[in-house]
């Protein structure tokens, strides 16, 4: 059996000496892609329960190494920490068949059951669920989706109480002299602020663009976070820097983006910032309050960018996953019979969405529009 193992391995390395993605043709090498990718999902996880038997027997220590997550780590290219977080996913597998069953047939990959595995740990009776998602969503939904349940299973004020333990900022020089920083803030502190920076952040992309300078976000992130610190940025005209929803009927609140919070953090917030308060019955919108120093001209944009029920946690990019400042893009473009609904209808940041808009106009989808314009 295990000669047979080995030798069907060999064959396949064998199989794929020499590849030329030249030789083939585009939609073979697509087929190619998504066999291989089955393939990887299965070869990761018999690794990991070859690896997973061989350090039960202490077999890494006559390889030199003392801690199997370092011997697998050199073997594989991982991190010594995804090493290990393999390893305790698949001994646990057998209190996981559903997992165990979709790892096996190559559905879902070791980054995402280590995701269904905590979120089981955390919510009995997830797993299931937590499968259907990982099967039909990449890596970032499933970790989205998992944090969202292992979040709402933690009692409001003992999870704020933690997020206290846990803030922190440090700042330091580097090599270069430049001041480098990070940390960690409470999600009414961090939600609007992020909020803010990335109204600032796309201000600077704009601008940047105009002039026809090109570079990486995160360079016009440290210029508009500079512009904030300065104390010159203008945060959104238009949107709250931070939206909390309540459920009326359970009084369980949280805030779109940053997890559930006591609602003392809602009242404390409403004092003096730029807030939306949106009640709810787990089906259907109720109120909707607008806190603060403008509101914007229309309610229904708040409905729209609470996402759907009953977790009303907002939407996100359905290209990068950024969750701040999001536009809603018409899939279908309008020019090119696309209907203005709400099917129609896919939240993009503004990059993504004009580079949406640029992919349309090069694939032909905008010109009934461009033929309608005037010569």
């Amino acid at each position: 059996m295990s000669a047979g193992v080995l030798s069907s391995i060999d064959a396949f390395v064998a199989s794929l000496d020499g590849f030329e993605p030249e030789s083939f043709s585009p939609d073979a090498c697509v087929t190619i892609v998504e066999r291989l990718a089955v393939v990887e999902k299965i070869c990761a996880v018999t690794r990991a329960r070859a690896a997973a038997r061989a350090a039960s027997a202490g077999a890494h220590r006559r390889k030199g190494f003392s801690n199997p997550a370092e011997w697998i780590a050199q073997q594989t290219g991982l991190s010594s920490g995804e090493a290990d977080r393999d390893l305790d996913t698949v001994t646990k597998l057998d209190d996981l068949p559903a997992t165990k069953a979709a790892l096996s047939n190559g559905e879902v990959s070791m980054a995402q059951a280590n995701e269904i595995k905590k979120t089981e740990e955390a919510c009995p009776g997830s797993e299931k669920e937590m499968v259907e998602i990982a099967k039909t969503n990449g890596l970032r939904k499933t970790k989205e989706k998992g944090k969202a349940k292992r979040l709402v299973a933690i009692d409001p004020k003992d999870l704020h109480d933690q997020q206290r333990a846990a803030r922190f900022h440090r700042h330091w020089k580097d090599e270069l002299g430049m001041t480098r920083y990070s940390g960690a803030m409470m999600p009414g502190d961090g939600v609007p602020f992020v909020n803010r920076l990335d109204a600032e952040t796309d201000r600077e992309f704009r601008k940047a663009y105009k002039e026809g300078r090109v570079e990486p976000r995160e360079c016009y992130a440290a210029d508009a976070f500079a512009r904030l610190v300065r104390g010159e940025g203008k945060g959104s005209s238009v949107r709250a820097d931070v939206v909390f929803v309540c459920d009326v009927t359970t009084g369980a609140s949280h805030i779109v983006g940053g997890g559930p919070v006591p609602m003392s953090e809602v009242r404390a917030a409403a004092k003096d910032a730029f807030i939306k308060a949106v009640l709810h019955d787990g089906v259907k919108v109720d109120t909707i309050v607008h806190y603060g120093r403008k509101a914007p001209p229309a309610h229904l944009r708040t409905v729209l960018e609470l996402g759907d029920p009953p977790e009303f946690n907002g939407v996100t990019c359905v290209d990068c996953g950024r969750q701040f400042r999001t536009e809603w893009d018409h899939d279908d473009p309008v020019a090119n019979g696309g209907p203005t609904c709400r099917s129609n209808f896919k939240p993009r940041c503004w990059q993504c969405h004009h580079a949406k808009t640029e992919r349309d106009r090069l694939a032909g989808l905008l010109r009934r529009q461009t033929e309608a314009e005037p010569p």
